[in-house]
């Protein structure tokens, strides 16, 4: 594997990360594939245009976002990263219910180059439980 490829590819989902944080659904879609696919904790689908509208409208709001070591592995146009994360979640009506949700999970990416640009086609967070 190129190392060079691989810091450029651990560098473009921390950023990813930062920019869903901020909740920066308009920053983020450059990452994300037209027909990007998220499997989430709970083992909903949800599509690149409904992911990014949940973050955009603030249904879903990250507070935190850490990310271990990422580990990459790169075949030709395609790439698997692979990481820990602790998340923190706002927690439904922030006036009913203030309480943050905190996930353990690790995370499964699968990025491609398409036009010369790396962007993630699949996405898989794994609840761990603790």
């Amino acid at each position: 594997m190129d190392d060079a490829t691989a810091g450029t590819l651990t560098g473009i989902e921390r950023d990813r990360i930062r920019l869903l944080v901020a909740g920066d659904a308009g920053g983020a879609a450059a990452y994300h594939a037209d027909d990007f696919e998220l499997i989430t904790p709970s083992g909903s689908v949800l599509s690149r245009d409904t992911y990014l509208e949940r973050i955009r409208s603030g249904h879903l709001d990250y507070t935190r976002w850490e990310p271990g070591v990422i580990a990459v592995r790169t075949y030709g146009d395609a790439a698997i990263l692979r990481y820990p994360a602790e998340m923190v979640l706002a927690s439904g009506d922030p006036v009913a219910d203030a309480t943050p949700v905190v996930l353990h999970l690790w995370h499964t990416d699968l990025y491609e180059r398409r036009g010369g640009r790396w962007q993630v086609v699949w996405s898989q967070a794994t609840r761990v439980a603790r």
